[in-house]
């Protein structure tokens, strides 16, 4: 699924590299957010404001599919990792904790006996009231670095495959013409 979500449409891109390049930056950073569920529509904001700079203009298609790289399954141990960046950035040593006790935090939000709204409203609670700041600003160091890295990763690939495709078609093209 990752080859024809990912690698395809980076090889078979008509754009420059620096097009798909851009596109998995982008969509990188929206993913080591704290925005599970609103990344897609934050890459679409990006992609329409990028869009009216030339030089800004990304792969939506990339961007998009690199969203997928935090999902449900993996949003709560980046959440955490986040948290504990976070803490770290605001010098908050004494309020690190372990994994199993950040879990237990996230699922007392939660309770059976809540409705969907209800569980909603906990949420948002608090993740804009009580960790959200944390694991916001805890976030932006993973979200630069790993949306450059991205960047370069995909340039790197886009400007190879390119050119062992140019120097396949100029075998073919030398071959044809030698006959």
């Amino acid at each position: 699924m990752l080859r024809y979500r990912l690698t395809i449409p980076m090889m078979r891109a008509r754009h420059s590299p620096e097009h798909a390049a851009r596109g998995s930056l982008v969509g990188l950073f929206w993913a080591f957010t704290p925005s599970v569920g609103i990344q897609m529509p934050l890459v679409l904001i990006s992609w329409a404001i990028a869009r009216r700079f030339p030089k800004w203009d990304f792969n939506l298609v990339l961007a998009i599919a690199w969203t997928w790289t935090t999902n449900a399954f993996t949003a709560l141990p980046c959440y955490y990792v986040f948290y504990l960046t976070g803490q770290v950035m605001f010098g908050r040593w004494g309020r690190l904790s372990g994994f199993d006790s950040f879990r237990l935090m996230w699922s007392d939000i939660f309770t059976a006996d809540q409705s969907f709204l209800d569980q909603m409203q906990a949420l948002a609670r608090v993740l804009i009231l009580d960790w959200g700041v944390t694991m916001l600003v805890g976030s932006l160091p993973w979200a630069f670095l790993i949306g450059w890295l991205g960047y370069r990763y995909t340039l790197k690939f886009v400007r190879a495959y390119r050119h062992a495709r140019f120097e396949r078609m100029k075998k073919r093209h030398q071959r044809h013409h030698a006959a």
